[in-house]
């Protein structure tokens, strides 16, 4: 389960090649990072520095993106000159590096874990966070050459050509893409949109926010894009009852980036950039398993995440169902499916899949470290879901609610659908991530 020593190897061979165009040194220390949906971190010490590598893991996840390794480096340089808390870039990887796309970055020292984080945060943060978005979203547009620009109803045409491409039959997916369909906000004033700033890719040091991280989805858009992302349920790490990053109230955040930008926030586009981004994480999720299954990248992290996106249909739910008359919203779940009965005599696949999980557990996590030992826990994770699946947990495909939802034909207002969205949520999430902190909510909602 470790780094494949080739592997690193080989990285450590591109590395020396990269930083000696800076001077004599040596790569020591070299560790793979945790983490990451898409991207490859590795941190190394040099010439008496720390510094991290950050490379696409191949070519094909490169592809179709909008925003080059090359062009993330030139923007992550502009914002930095602006003031803003990024990474200080110090070489680009050359193709004589062999090591594909990437960039080399001094070492920021922080913690980077949301769950350490919001256990503790220093006082300053959700204002920090706040100043720095101003920051970002003022950055002048002449440094930011090859920074992409943002059509809102266009990029919901490719979020709802991506749902038809992986299948088209999640009726909650589809039910987000007519919301948005109907509530397409008018374009608003273009700023630079990092696209990623939420816990997670937010350096905190005891005294506040150090850096911000992962500039791969920066755009000219609308900030308020940028404002909603970092409040998704999913990003507050089991904090919801604090919907700003998972550190405070909304009203104080807004009234910080207000202070900090001059402009007023606006409640009705945060709400559609709030459902908007969670679709498309969703979407994301669901295509982590594409990733997986075309060998792109065959990362046992990938195809476990792409199990979350049911984790975004229950918010979706949560945040839509507003929209469902009274006697809808107030209509009983149906019953769950038949839980599978407890066996007796040979094993089952269930009972196969637990035994592996718990040796894993016993065993090899608790003889790991790092990266070794997070893996672990991904392996024990996934074969948790699978386990819960055969043991009855729902699926989430519908095709024909999908089209209806999609085509308008059926709605919240529908006799019924409400309801059985419900409970294809909170069973769908029940199998894939029974530790969410929101099912726990939408089951006391729902009497579910």
């Amino acid at each position: 389960m470790a780094d494949d020593p080739q592997s690193t190897s080989r990285v450590r061979e591109g590395l020396a090649r990269a930083m000696a165009r800076l001077g004599a040194g040596e790569v020591t220390a070299l560790t793979r990072l945790s983490g990451g949906a898409n991207m490859e971190s590795w941190s190394f010490d040099w010439g008496g520095g720390g510094y991290v590598l950050r490379r696409a893991p191949s070519a094909q996840m490169m592809a179709g993106r909008a925003l080059s390794l090359e062009q993330e480096a030139r923007i992550i340089r502009a914002v930095r000159a602006a003031g803003v808390r990024a990474p200080q870039i110090v070489v680009e990887l050359a193709p004589e590096d062999g090591l594909g796309a990437g960039f080399v970055m001094g070492r920021i020292t922080g913690e980077v874990s949301p769950t350490a984080i919001l256990a503790d945060p220093p006082p300053s943060l959700l204002a920090d966070i706040a100043r720095e978005l101003a920051a970002v979203h003022r950055t002048p547009p002449a440094a930011l050459e090859g920074a992409p620009r943002m059509d809102t109803a266009e990029a919901l045409a490719g979020l709802k050509a991506r749902f038809a491409a992986y299948g088209g039959d999640r009726p909650i997916l589809a039910l987000a893409i007519r919301w948005l369909e109907d509530n397409l906000p008018a374009p608003a004033p273009p700023a630079l949109v990092h696209g990623d700033l939420r816990m997670g890719n937010l350096i905190v040091a005891p005294e506040g926010l150090a850096a911000v991280l992962d500039w791969e989805l920066a755009h000219i858009g609308d900030a308020h894009e940028d404002l909603a992302f970092g409040c998704m349920t999913v990003w507050r790490f089991g904090h919801i009852e604090r919907p700003a990053f998972g550190l405070g109230s909304l009203e104080d955040f807004f009234a910080a980036y207000e202070a900090e930008s001059g402009t007023t926030v606006d409640p009705v586009r945060f709400r559609f950039w709030l459902i908007y981004r969670t679709l498309w994480w969703a979407l994301g999720c669901l295509q982590m398993g594409d990733h997986w299954r075309s060998r792109a990248d065959r990362s046992l992290e990938r195809v476990v995440i792409a199990r979350r996106a049911s984790e975004n249909e229950l918010d979706l739910l949560l945040l839509l169902e507003e929209a469902a008359p009274a006697a809808e919203r107030e209509r009983p779940l149906p019953p769950p499916a038949p839980a599978a009965p407890e066996r007796i005599g040979e094993p089952d696949a269930r009972e196969l899949l637990a035994a592996v999980a718990e040796w894993l557990e016993s065993d090899v996590k608790a003889r790991s470290a790092g990266r070794e030992k997070f893996l672990a826990a991904v392996a024990i994770n996934a074969l948790g879901i699978a386990g819960r699946e055969l043991g009855g947990g729902a699926r989430a495909e519908d095709a024909d609610l999908a089209r209806d939802l999609l085509g308008g034909r059926l709605g919240l207002a529908s006799p019924g659908v409400l309801a059985r969205l419900r409970r294809m949520a909170i069973d769908k999430l029940a199998a894939d991530v029974p530790k969410y902190a929101a099912l726990a909510r939408a089951r006391l909602l729902w009497n579910g």
